[in-house]
């Protein structure tokens, strides 16, 4: 069977959906978008890209090449051999998993679900949900895994914002419910994915993932430790960071930052501890991690009262200007983002907080009340009582906003090599231009 021969249905076209569903229409597979929302599927069969992860032009030429188009309408399932679902997995309120969006795909994927489909859950969740949750949905049709129909669980490793590693190159892991299902899913993934990983079960699949997730978290909670410990002692954390890391052997670079953001990192370690919960077991590690990385917000918060009280300016009228809103460099990615909580904490205490982003033109970041990006202009920044660089874009000018600005605080060491080198720096740690 030619790619062309086999239609490709995926539910949910954001971050992670809509750069898949690219891929495979470019390697000639005819793919069929799924979305709740209107305007998203609108904007895909208009030849347009609303993740700044993938270009129109990308876009454009699957719709030119008629192997992309997007839809509304779950009952066209049917028609798909193959469906990814890529829904969002946020947390509840209570830092409890939500899986509203996985019940609600598997339940139209079981509404038309027939024979021979192979049906692949790629959104970041706890283990045993693949088996516990979204099969019996799908059973509910009548059809047999392995059999009947194929189900599998390979999770996204989509890295918003790296030009390297992307769908095609990136390798995949997989795990079927019944070795057949793992068969027929890695046969499928073959076609436009350059290197499959098969595992033993999707429970390891699960694993796997949220592994990966909560190795990145637990190591960025240990260097944001060392870099609250460090700023007791006096020392520059990034001095010591980059000394550690000429070490060829037993040592992987983390660096400090104003706290975890985005679609990963803050939310899947706690998918693994709520589970672990249930089975009376308590996750240390990833729980400590979590709550020093929540605390990071507050000690950037911290750092700017400490650089205004140094100016004589008290924090309650105060202009401060966040400079990048993302929650990583060069994305337009503000989910989870620790700029709304840096934000929250000096509005609370009175200042006249503004935001530069040249990726996020509007950011609703305090009560549903959108904010407008500004201008960095000469006279934004020497008019402003404090800077904080939260988000290093590398289009920013930092030697620029070094030298225009009256009080900087550099949360991503952002002016490290201008720091080091200028008189005018008030210290080398995170208050790095104090006049």
């Amino acid at each position: 069977m030619s790619s062309g021969d086999v239609i490709f249905g995926v539910v949910g076209l954001g971050y992670v959906g809509l750069p898949l569903a690219a891929r495979a229409a470019a390697r000639g597979i005819r793919v069929v978008g799924f979305d709740v929302n209107p305007a998203v599927a609108e904007s895909v069969n208009a030849g347009r890209s609303h993740i700044s992860d993938l270009s129109d032009s990308e876009v454009r030429e699957a719709r030119g090449r008629g192997t992309l188009e997007a839809t509304i309408d779950m009952s066209r399932l049917a028609d798909c051999d193959a469906i990814a679902i890529c829904v969002p997995t946020p947390l509840s309120r209570t830092r409890d998993p939500d899986i509203r969006h996985i019940l609600a795909a598997s339940r139209a994927v079981a509404a038309s679900l027939r024979d021979g489909q192979l049906v692949l859950l790629e959104s970041t969740t706890y283990p045993g949900t693949t088996r516990e949750v979204v099969l019996p949905i799908l059973r509910g049709a009548g059809l047999e895994p392995g059999s009947d129909f194929f189900l599998c669980f390979s999770p996204e490793r989509v890295d918003p914002g790296n030009d390297t590693w992307k769908i095609g190159n990136t390798p995949k892991i997989i795990g079927g419910v019944t070795p057949a299902c793992t068969e027929a899913g890695v046969a499928f993934y073959t076609r436009f994915v350059d290197e499959m990983v098969p595992v033993s079960s999707v429970e390891a699949a699960e694993l796997a993932k949220i592994l990966e997730n909560a190795f990145r978290a637990v190591n960025i909670g240990l260097v944001n430790e060392m870099a609250l410990i460090a700023d007791r002692l006096g020392l520059d954390i990034w001095e010591v960071i980059d000394a550690a890391a000429t070490k060829p052997f037993g040592f992987m670079k983390f660096t400090p930052g104003p706290g975890l953001g985005g679609h990963c990192l803050p939310v899947d370690p706690h998918y693994l501890a709520w589970k672990m919960r249930t089975m009376d077991f308590r996750t240390r590690f990833i729980d400590v991690a979590a709550e020093i990385n929540a605390e990071m917000p507050a000690f950037v918060a911290g750092k700017v009262r400490e650089a205004l009280n140094q100016a004589g300016k008290p924090v309650k009228g105060a202009r401060v200007l966040l400079l990048g809103v993302a929650y990583k460099k060069d994305v337009d990615d503000v989910r989870e983002s620790p700029a709304t909580a840096i934000l929250e904490l000096l509005a609370r205490d009175g200042a006249e907080v503004s935001y530069h982003d040249p990726y996020v033109s509007m950011w609703e970041a305090r009560d549903g009340l959108p904010l407008t990006s500004v201008a960095l202009t000469s006279e934004r920044l020497a008019g402003t009582d404090v800077a904080v660089i939260v988000t290093d874009h590398s289009c920013l000018d930092f030697e620029r906003i070094f030298r225009l600005s009256r009080v900087l605080v550099d949360a991503r060491n952002a002016t490290g090599s201008i720091k080091a080198a200028s008189a005018a720096a008030a210290d080398r740690r995170w208050i790095v231009k104090q006049t």
